[in-house]
């Protein structure tokens, strides 16, 4: 018997569009990249791999990673006249096929600028049935699903930061139900992605990054019902 591990296994996700994998999970994989990214987006290119580079238009996936980008749900019916939208707030965009090598076939690398020129780089998967996985930022390998509330945490690579945060979360009553550490080299910049039973608010989040040696804290919400609460 096949594992039913989502509602989407049995249902579906709530959607605009024809596919739930070239959709409503790359409207969801955007719309993560944005929360990753921070406000005032003024320009992205989508590097679309496997059978996103090949269907991409057929299937609506360029409306969808577009939409996800300026904050849109899945279901939300101004999908379909993103581009529009786009244009009326002057964001510039270029969908590139690239083969991005050994990752799933529904796979998009996301270059984002910000108003500021401040760049994020972010790739991720579109898994079927509307599930997500995101598996790199900047350069440094993760893994999170947006099944649980993530926070995404940088720091230089010094003793006690995980500890630190971790107490944080134990004294809040806070279960940490995965984490991800991730380096480029040893000393250097450091990443730590932690998934967790429940929502950290932003009293907590404040507390994490009084740490003197944190530098960027980013809340990401969960996928419920469809939508995904940032």
């Amino acid at each position: 018997m096949k594992k039913v591990n989502s509602i989407f296994d049995v249902l579906g996700p709530i959607m605009i569009g024809p596919s739930s994998s070239h959709t409503a999970g790359a409207a969801r994989l955007a719309k993560i990249a944005s929360s990753i990214a921070g406000e005032n987006i003024v320009k992205v290119k989508f590097y679309l791999h496997g059978s996103f580079m090949h269907t991409y238009k057929g299937h609506g996936t360029d409306r969808a990673l577009l939409a996800g980008i300026m904050g849109l749900d899945p279901y939300d019916e101004q999908l379909r006249d993103s581009f529009e939208l786009a244009q009326k707030i002057n964001l510039k965009y270029e969908f590139i096929p690239q083969d991005l090598g050994p990752v799933h076939p529904n796979t998009v690398k996301f270059e984002i600028e910000n108003e500021s020129g401040a760049k994020t780089v972010i790739m991720g998967s579109s898994t079927g049935g509307g599930a997500v996985l995101i598996t790199n930022i900047n350069g440094y390998e993760v893994k999170f699903t947006s099944d649980y509330f993530t926070l995404i945490i940088n720091y230089p690579d010094v003793k006690g930061v995980i500890t630190s945060v971790s107490s944080i979360l134990s004294q809040e009553g806070i279960n940490i139900a995965t984490m991800n550490v991730s380096r480029k080299s040893k000393g250097k910049e450091a990443t730590m992605i932690i998934e967790t039973d429940g929502d950290v608010n932003d009293d907590i989040i404040n507390k994490i990054k009084e740490l003197e040696i944190v530098t960027t804290v980013i809340k990401i919400g969960t996928i419920k019902g469809g939508e995904i609460n940032v």
